[in-house]
C-alpha cells in the first residue's frame, strides 16, 4: 500500500482530524492574563510576584518579552538587565550575570541565577572604575587564567554600563 492511500485510509477513518482547528498564537499576541514570576539566586529569592505582565529578559538567543501564555522553553541568560512590568504600570529592573529562564505552562516563569542585583544598587562611578582595572588585566601579562577571567569580568561590566544608560 502506498504512503498516499494510507494517509487517504487514515483520513477516511478519522474525518474529524482534518477540520480540528489547531489553536496557536500569533506573534506579539497580547494576553490579558498575568505571569508568575520567581526570580531566584542560589541563597535568596529576590523577587517573587503573581502580578506581573511582562518580563524583558536577555537570553544568549536574543533579547526577549514574555508575556502570559508563552510558548514553554528554557532560555540560557546572558549578563544583562531583567526589566519586570507589573500590572500597575511600574517596573523592576534587576542586573544578572546570566544564568536561565524557564517558561512553564500557566503561565510561569522561574529565573535562576548565580547573582543578580536591583540596577539601583550600582554606582555609575564605581563601575567604571571596575572596568578599567579588569582592561589592565585582560590586556596585561598575567597568567592565561587572570586574562581569562578579566575578560569575563570585562564583559559582565560591559554589560551593566549599558543598562545603566
Amino acid at each position: 500500500m502506498s504512503s498516499l492511500r494510507i494517509a487517504r485510509a487514515a483520513f477516511r477513518v478519522r474525518p474529524a482530524a482534518i477540520h480540528t482547528s489547531i489553536q496557536r498564537r500569533g506573534y506579539a499576541d497580547v494576553a490579558a492574563d498575568k505571569i508568575k514570576l520567581s526570580l531566584a539566586l542560589p541563597h535568596q529569592s529576590i523577587y517573587k510576584s503573581t502580578d506581573v505582565v511582562q518580563v524583558n529578559i536577555p537570553a544568549e538567543s536574543g533579547e526577549m518579552g514574555v508575556l502570559a501564555n508563552h510558548v514553554p522553553s528554557i532560555e540560557q541568560l546572558k549578563p544583562g538587565l531583567v526589566e519586570i512590568i507589573e500590572e500597575s504600570g511600574g517596573s523592576k529592573h534587576f542586573f544578572l550575570s546570566g544564568g536561565f529562564a524557564v517558561v512553564q505552562p500557566g503561565s510561569q516563569l522561574s529565573i535562576n541565577a548565580v547573582e543578580g542585583f536591583p540596577l539601583e544598587d550600582f554606582s555609575t562611578e564605581a563601575v567604571r572604575n571596575q572596568i578599567a582595572e579588569a582592561q589592565k588585566i585582560a590586556g596585561g601579562s598575567g597568567s592565561e587564567q587572570d586574562i581569562a577571567e578579566a575578560k569575563i569580568e570585562l564583559e559582565v561590566l560591559e554589560s551593566l554600563q549599558a543598562a545603566m544608560k
